[in-house]
């Protein structure tokens, strides 16, 4: 029997007023061998609704007003399709298609649009929901343009590039049109349209992205920018290193050895204090302290840690154990491990849907 859509209604209601805890949302979870996405009570850590999506599942984001999650159905950069959740009735709306971009992967979303990689094609896109349709899209010309963050005006778009061992800067710029004479004859027999009178008036502008490609090291996936924009850090799966990018001059200031093979993704703690790196190879999550680039802990939560999300509040950590089929959750006081979370098999992409 479906569970009525009343009680989805009055979780969200509950930890909106802060009942049970600080946080206020619900914990979204991927599960890849179940194929569903979980809706959790981050209070009582229990399942409250399970909703049906696509065949490979890996990364889930949700709008601005908590009410609708977009999930990335994969496929090794074969597939084209984006499920879309309304999280209220608990079902699955009508899937967006990604074509001619294949192989969606990160995802965000900013200025009221979502944006999404598309590792197939070696483009970044965004899809305007009002609209229904795709409406921006750029090559990256890098293998593998993987985990995505979009700034919230979207006038900025950084991503890695993992194969290309890259992080891409892309930025929106806006340009004068220069006043260009008239072509000859008025463009008669070169297929143009004569301009008007007088050239292009002077005063307007175009718009214009530029794309900055800064080296770090093959395996380059997950990442994440500091809270007050100054920095990115991104770890690598084949070398285990840990590279920062100074995000005002735009280049790599520094490289630390954490050996951390099999990095998979990186996340700052809501302070900026503490960045933490999940490994798949080692089950472990590695925790630096972000202003003296020094290890805090090692924290072993099973075989394999992929998808690491902060709650908001700053009080927890929580990490998928793909191999494990669990959710670790983690204390951002002690740094340990506190309790788990079992939601669907091979669980990995997590997001967080606020409550508004």
């Amino acid at each position: 029997m479906k569970k009525p859509v009343v009680v989805l209604l009055l979780v969200f209601v509950m930890i909106g007023t802060k009942a049970q805890t600080n946080s206020s949302g619900a914990l979204l979870v991927l599960s890849k061998e179940d194929h569903t996405l979980a809706v959790v009570n981050p209070s009582t850590l229990k399942v409250v609704a399970k909703v049906p999506v696509g065949d490979d599942p890996h990364e889930v984001i949700v709008s601005a007003d908590g009410k609708t999650a977009y999930v990335s159905i994969y496929g090794g950069g074969s597939l084209h399709t984006i499920n879309v959740i309304d999280l209220v009735a608990q079902k699955r709306l009508e899937d967006i298609d990604t074509k001619p971009l294949f192989g969606p992967h990160g995802l965000a979303f900013a200025n009221n649009k979502l944006w999404f990689t598309a590792e197939g094609s070696k483009a970044v896109a965004s899809y305007n929901p009002v609209a229904g349709k795709l409406d921006w899209c750029m090559g990256t010309g890098q293998d593998r343009t993987h985990m995505l963050y979009v700034t919230g005006n979207a006038k900025k778009i950084y991503t890695t590039n993992v194969s290309s061992g890259t992080v891409s800067i892309l930025q929106d710029t806006i340009l004068p049109f220069k006043n260009m004479p008239p072509p000859p004859n008025g463009g008669a027999g070169v297929g143009m349209k004569p301009p008007p009178p007088g050239g292009i008036p002077q005063g307007r502008k175009r718009e214009n992205w530029v794309q900055q490609v800064i080296p770090t090291s093959a395996g380059s996936e997950g990442f994440d920018v500091l809270p007050d924009g100054t920095f990115l850090w991104t770890a690598s799966a084949e070398d285990g290193h840990i590279h920062i990018i100074d995000l005002v001059t735009r280049a790599k200031v520094a490289s630390i050895d954490a050996k951390v093979k099999g990095a998979n993704r990186l996340a700052f703690t809501p302070d900026g204090r503490l960045a933490f790196i999940s490994s798949l190879g080692s089950g472990e999550v590695i925790i630096y302290d972000v202003k003296t680039r020094k290890l805090v802990k090692q924290v072993n939560i099973g075989h394999g840690a992929a998808g690491l999300l902060m709650d908001p509040d700053g009080t927890r950590a929580f990490v998928a154990c793909t191999p494990d089929n669990y959710i670790a959750v983690i204390d951002l006081k002690t740094l340990n491990v506190t309790g788990k979370l079992e939601a669907g098999g091979s669980p990995d992409g997590l997001a967080w849907a606020a409550a508004k």
